[in-house]
């Protein structure tokens, strides 16, 4: 199956970067500094998007950037759910499915999540703690989910000096 809208990654090299990148905690104060480098860094490239970053599901920062539009919300939920679902990368689901050949429709039924709650697509991002597991979110909404995903790739990878 082609990859064209998933830019050319593999899961494992998108499972290592989720091992990759931990925290060692999640705490307020480190979730809006998170949110404060992905808006720093979507404002240099003048990107219209939306940016959350969630503990567990508590939304604890969340900017729409300009132009950004109000379904780019919709967009972050549903990418949080399937987060949520397995711990791993909205991009991470996404090309694991396109490797096993199943494609988006099936995967919703496969998994048993409704399209309507759930998109398979990149720009939703596991935070990580150490010895914790999943717990919170980085999410970012309104360019192409390659270019979603990244921003949120970027941004944790600045955030912990790396």
């Amino acid at each position: 199956m082609k990859r064209e809208t998933s830019g050319g990654f593999s899961s494992h090299e998108l499972l290592a970067e989720e091992e990759e990148l931990i925290l060692r905690k999640l705490e307020i104060a480190d979730a809006v500094a998170l949110g404060e480098i992905a808006v720093r860094m979507a404002r240099a490239k003048n990107l219209p998007v939306a940016i959350e970053v969630r503990i567990d599901d508590w939304v604890v920062f969340h900017v729409s950037l300009p132009g950004a539009k109000h379904e780019n919300d919709r967009w972050i939920d549903r990418k949080a759910r399937v987060v949520a679902s397995d711990g791993h990368s909205s991009m991470y689901e996404r090309v694991a499915a396109e490797e096993e050949g199943v494609d988006e429709l099936t995967w919703y039924a496969i998994n048993n999540l409704p399209e309507e709650t759930h998109a398979l697509h990149g720009g939703g991002y596991p935070l990580h703690v150490v010895g914790e597991g999943h717990c919170g979110t980085i999410l970012v909404s309104g360019v192409p989910q390659v270019d979603d995903h990244k921003l949120a790739v970027a941004a944790l990878r600045e955030f912990l000096g790396k």
